[in-house]
Order: C-alpha cells, then structure tokens, then sequence
C-alpha cells in the first residue's frame, strides 16, 4: 500500500517540504533509506545522513534547518520520533487488518464469535468459546472449550489456549505462547515415584496485557493464575500456577515465577530472574536482570544478585567481590609479614 507525503502530513498534523504527491509504501532507518521507503530524524547526530539518504520523504522537526539542498521531501512537525511512533502504529494496524474466515478450520456449533473477526487456516476453536468483536486468530491455534476472549485482541499463530482460560480486551498474544496448560504439580508416593496432581483452576488475563513469543502461564491448581491489567511480559517467560502479577508490571524475558508467588503493581522486573515459591513481592519494585528472587520483597525495594540483596549494597559487595584475589593476596602479605615479626 503507498501513501503520499501529503497523505502523512495530514495523519502528522505536519508540513510537507518538497513534493506533496511523493510516494513510499515501505519504512526504513535513515542511514539505510531507499527509494520509496519513509524515514525521521530527531537525534541531531543522524543530521549527516539526511544528505545521504535515498529516502524519498523523512519526518524531520519544526526546528530542523537545511544546510544545504537535499531531494528528499520532508514532512515538518513538533516531534519527529513521536510522529513516527504515531506512522508505525497506523501502518502496522493496515498490515494487519486482516478480516474473515479462511479454509480449513473448526468452530464449534456451540462457539460464539463476534463481528470483524479474522480466523486464520488450521485454528480450532472449541465448545462454549465465546470471542468478542474484532479479534484476529491467526493460523494454527487453538482455542480450548469455555475459554473467553475480549473485544480487539490478536491472537497470533502456534498459540495454544487451554480450556477454561478468560481473556480480556486489548490483549496481544504473540507466536507459540501456551496459557492455561497444567501446573507443575506432582505428590511423591512410597515407592519414589511422582504422580501427578489434577491442575483444575483456570488462567485470567485482564486487559491491556502483552505476551511475548514461546511464554507460559499455567493454570492454577485450584483458583487462578491471574496477569493483571496492563501487564506486559518479554519472550520465554515461565508463570506457574496461581502466580498473580499486579497491574502495569513489566517482565524481560527469559524469567521465571515459581508457584503462588505474588508480584505487585508498577514492578519491573529484569531479564533471566527466578522467583521462589509462595513469596510476595510488593508494588513498585525493581529487579536487576539475573536476580535470584528467594524471599518476600517491600514496596519500592531495588534489588541485584542471588539471593537477593539491596541494589546498592550489592554494587557495593561487587567491587570487593572483583578485587578478591587482590585482597587476597594483601590479607596473606600482612600475615606473612606479622608473622616474621613475631618469631
């Protein structure tokens, strides 16, 4: 799809330098710009690259002076990074603004789907599901019986939702995520072997959450797991059952929950940390990437290192701990030395 420079002044509320009727269907960095691809500039170090670019429109600000002639049409407004910003979400809402149902697929008679909906090839949708208005289902999902999903969400392909899961509006489910699959939980018998414990609780996702590629969330055991609202987690995140994640929490990837540990509201966490089991992590916390979590944490801490310690304090230790061998080998000196003395 093209859009003409003035087409994007108009969305931008901005003013078109050069030819209005200029052309591009694609977008590009500005040190990479070719012909027909949009770009911006808003770092004055990435100025020189104006005058070498093939771009044929960039998005500069009001502010921006030309000190010599360039061919790319600019469009001028009050902040270029959020402009472009406002472009890439427009232009990755028409690419996927897909609509309708294609072939093969399975919806179950007792399924419920709402208007504007797209259904892609190979997903499966099963009994008592109830999907509300303008959802996208990708290729390849599945959608377990009495599962519920909001208004406005997109559901991309490989994903694998478990029965019983509720949904909420606005959520975005990216590519191999699997929600709702059993808890790990297993009872050791007399003869030391496991045997599994039946994980009949369900998975709750309010609205405004973002899940990242190859994520797990399992259900609870009895209850739920819930994903407050707002939430938005990184790639390969592990939440186990009944873990609860408060409001506006952001996780990196590649971190785990243990089992009923509670996480609260406004907390970013790094990536790679572990959480223990059954702790409470208060509001507004902040976790360094790599972080072993193995105790409750207050409102507001800061905390680095395994177990867990105060950030600062652990930056503290840091410097010593990458000195050891050279207090080391002063501790031995002076004991040489005091030792000598007293002979």
């Amino acid at each position: 799809m093209k859009f003409t420079a003035q087409q994007i002044a108009d969305i931008l509320e901005g003013e078109v330098i050069g030819n209005p009727n200029e052309e591009v269907s694609k977008l590009s960095k500005i040190e990479e710009g070719k012909e027909g691809s949009l770009t911006f500039l808003s770092n004055p170090k990435y100025n020189p690259f104006l005058y070498t670019t093939n771009a044929s429109i960039a998005i500069v600000n009001n502010s921006f002076q030309l000190e010599k002639e360039i061919s790319t049409t600019l469009i001028k407004v009050e902040d270029a990074y959020k402009a472009f910003s406002k472009i890439l979400e427009f232009y990755n809402e028409v690419k996927n603004n897909k609509l309708g149902r294609e072939m093969p697929h399975f919806i179950s008679d007792s399924a419920k789907i709402g208007d504007n909906e797209y259904l892609g090839a190979f997903s499966y949708i099963g009994e008592n599901v109830v999907i509300g208005t303008n959802v996208k289902v990708y290729p390849n999902c599945y959608i377990g019986d009495n599962t519920v999903i909001g208004d406005n969400c997109v559901i991309f392909s490989g994903v694998k939702i478990y029965s019983e899961t509720q949904i909420g509006n606005n959520c975005k489910i990216h590519s191999g995520c699997i929600i709702g699959s059993d808890g790990f939980g297993f009872a050791p018998t007399k003869e030391g072997e496991y045997k599994a414990i039946p994980q009949i609780g369900n998975v709750i996702i309010e609205d405004n959450v973002d899940i990242g590629s190859a994520s797990t969330i399992d259900r609870a055991t009895l209850g739920s797991t819930i994903i407050r609202k707002g939430v938005k987690l990184d790639n390969q995140i592990q939440i186990a059952h009944n873990v609860e994640v408060g409001k506006n929490t952001v996780i990196a990837a590649q971190t785990g929950v243990a089992g009923s540990t509670k996480i609260g509201e406004n907390c970013m966490i790094g990536g790679q940390v572990g959480f223990a089991g059954h702790i409470t992590v208060g509001n507004n916390v902040k976790i360094q990437g790599q972080t072993g979590v193995t105790r409750s944490l207050k409102d507001g801490e800061k905390v680095q290192g395994t177990p867990v310690m105060n950030y600062t304090d652990y930056s503290k230790s840091y410097v010593y701990f990458r000195n050891l061998p050279k207090i080391a080998a002063s501790v031995n000196k002076i004991e040489k030395e005091l030792n000598t003395r007293n002979q």
